[in-house]
């Protein structure tokens, strides 16, 4: 038996996804939809709110001390996942990797070869 991690999603992914669909342009736009409309159905959607952006200001007041900047729409996600305590799962460890305290999943290691 294996353990289960609870899954969800921040509320800026989310919006990243639908950001694809509305931008999307190709005959799959339709069949895209779907996925996204099925996937923000089944997860919990959670919102960045005040707690987040607290979390958010240290961490990035802390990155900007260091000389770093981490990616506009990185700092708040893993700052959410943070706030709930998840692990944030990612195939841009790279980036994520720079937010301290962060616990990562790299999916990449998931992926089919």
């Amino acid at each position: 038996m294996h353990d289960v991690t609870p899954a969800a999603i921040d509320s800026i992914t989310a919006a990243k996804l639908l950001v694809g669909v509305a931008k999307a342009d190709t005959p799959e736009r339709h069949a895209r939809h779907e996925f996204v409309a099925a996937i923000l159905a089944a997860i919990p959607i959670i919102d960045f709110s005040l707690p987040q952006a607290r979390l958010f200001a240290a961490h990035f007041a802390e990155s900007t001390r260091r000389g770093e900047k981490i990616g506009d729409h990185d700092l708040p996600i893993a700052v959410t996942a943070m706030s709930i305590g998840f692990e944030l799962a990612t195939l841009n460890v790279r980036e994520f990797e720079r937010v301290v305290g962060l616990r990562l999943i790299n999916v990449a290691r998931y992926e089919s070869r």
